[in-house]
């Protein structure tokens, strides 16, 4: 495969990024720098490509960390509202990256971005019972014992207009006033908000803090992201 293009599809910049990182010397192939765009590179030689002197990951498959910020949509595109879609960097934006699940407009932190179909299918399908970590900030009277007891059987939502649904047990850690981490190991719609709604208690706002074995960068802003390394990318998918 051409050099350039395995740099690309690594998502270490668009075509024309990448032949100038080429034309200015930053890339090595087996120790040698490597000028050509179409200098050719097989896969014995993927492990050995460094881009100013630290090797690359070279694959076709994108997997991304984002902290997403409050009053964004989970979505690539909206035509009316701010979404996840804006703000991906030019160069994936043909990489065919999307977000894995959903997070509700107000919600905010861990939100996992990936190419990998298969990956992306297998996190969100209902076989998956990896846990999901939530800081929780809420209105109403503090929660009690009495609640982490009801949470830790798990909860019987009895909604008007909806069918009476019966939830896993879910550990509910009590920190300090109207705020507490829930820890779920499913994703039902809206679920944290209808939990807290069936003790009497209201959302006011809502962060992952993680999801599996993906968390957050120490000082991760909101909207910023980072590439998963090899490491994080074998725990995820050992999860």
């Amino acid at each position: 495969m051409r050099i350039d293009k395995v740099l690309a599809n690594s998502g270490y910049g668009t075509r024309t990024q990448v032949k100038e990182f080429l034309r200015s010397g930053r890339v090595c192939v087996n120790g040698n720098i490597v000028r050509d765009p179409g200098f050719s590179v097989f896969d014995n030689d993927l492990e050995n490509i460094t881009l100013d002197g630290s090797p690359i990951r070279a694959s076709s498959f994108l997997y991304f960390c984002l902290n997403k910020p409050d009053s964004c949509l989970t979505a690539m595109t909206d035509d009316r509202l701010p979404c996840v879609g804006d703000l991906i960097p030019p160069e994936l934006q043909t990489k065919k990256i999307s977000p894995v699940g959903r997070l509700d407009y107000h919600t905010t932190g861990v939100l996992l971005l990936t190419n990998d179909g298969e990956l992306s299918h297998r996190l969100t399908s209902p076989k998956w019972h990896k846990e999901k970590i939530y800081l929780v900030t809420y209105e109403g009277e503090e929660l009690t014992e009495e609640d982490v007891l009801a949470f830790s059987k798990g909860l019987t939502l009895m909604e008007p207009g909806h069918a009476v649904e019966k939830l896993k047990p879910a550990k509910l850690e009590l920190l300090h006033k109207n705020q507490c981490r829930l820890i779920l190991t499913e994703g039902k719609t809206h679920q944290v908000k209808r939990m807290l709604a069936s003790r009497n208690r209201q959302v006011v706002a809502l962060h992952r803090e993680q999801m599996g074995s993906l968390t957050l960068h120490e000082g991760q802003q909101p909207g910023e992201m980072y590439a998963l390394s090899d490491e994080d990318i074998r725990k995820l998918k050992e999860d």
